[in-house]
């Protein structure tokens, strides 16, 4: 994990929009989904919408809970920092994503912006009042809570067994798989830096960057720019990231 220095935005809550569902990109990708038509169509009583630029910091771990987050655009990620100052990239957050619910009273990780992001904020009481008018909704939370651990416990594994080149080769697919990329599609969009790969997967940045050319060499991906990563070999990554499955 690095030490490295990172600058935030400043971000307000007074910034918050009211939502429209409607013009929502991540509607069937987001909890909301699960609820019913007329109730969906109605949520504006419960959220409203907030555009965040990048490095915004949204919460930071220890404050109160008091509102969970959907991203309907961009990305978001989850850190910890330590007493000495490294930091742990726990997750990125797509369109979809639900973060920031937790019963622990206080958030357990800062929820910043990657990029340039948009997010439907509700309030704690009013998904509490949600999940007990509609079982269905609060059965979309469970899978998902269910997911996440499944995630986590992968994550234990590749930050303790994995090679660097692993860890680097299972974090490309499975970006790839949360943004629902066709596999016929060899493109993958990396809006993250390279800092950030290296909080996430627990490795040095000269480390990450050394990994990157090293699948470059092996002719497993080609890199058109930092932000972009192109799979020329995809039996070849799969079999890197396949003490994962």
């Amino acid at each position: 994990m690095s030490r490295q220095s990172i600058v935030h935005c400043r971000f307000s809550a007074r910034d918050a929009v009211p939502l429209d569902c409607s013009r929502c990109g991540a509607r069937e990708l987001a909890v909301c989904a699960s609820l019913p038509a007329e109730e969906a169509d109605s949520l504006e009583r419960y959220a409203s919408s907030q555009q965040m630029p990048a490095n915004a910091v949204i919460v930071r771990s220890g404050q109160p809970c008091r509102q969970a987050y959907s991203v309907t655009s961009g990305m978001l990620r989850l850190v910890r920092t330590l007493p000495d100052a490294r930091r742990q990239v726990v997750g990125f957050a797509l369109p979809g994503h639900f973060v920031g619910l937790s019963e622990a009273g206080h958030y357990r990780h800062s929820i910043e912006a990657v990029v340039e992001s948009s997010v439907c904020v509700f309030d704690l009481d009013d998904i509490r009042d949600l999940r007990k008018r509609h079982p269905q909704f609060e059965h979309t939370l469970l899978e998902r809570a269910c997911r996440e651990i499944d995630d986590a416990h992968d994550s234990m594994l590749l930050l303790a067994r994995l090679s660097p080149l692993e860890r680097l080769a299972s974090f490309l697919l499975r970006l790839r798989q949360q943004m629902r990329i066709a596999d016929a599609d060899p493109r993958l969009s990396l809006p993250m830096t390279r800092g950030d790969i290296a909080d996430h997967l627990g490795l040095t940045i000269e480390t990450v960057s050394r990994s990157f050319t090293r699948l470059r060499e092996q002719g497993v991906i080609a890199l058109p720019d930092p932000q972009h990563v192109e799979i020329l070999d995809a039996k070849a990554l799969d079999q890197l990231a396949s003490a994962l499955k």
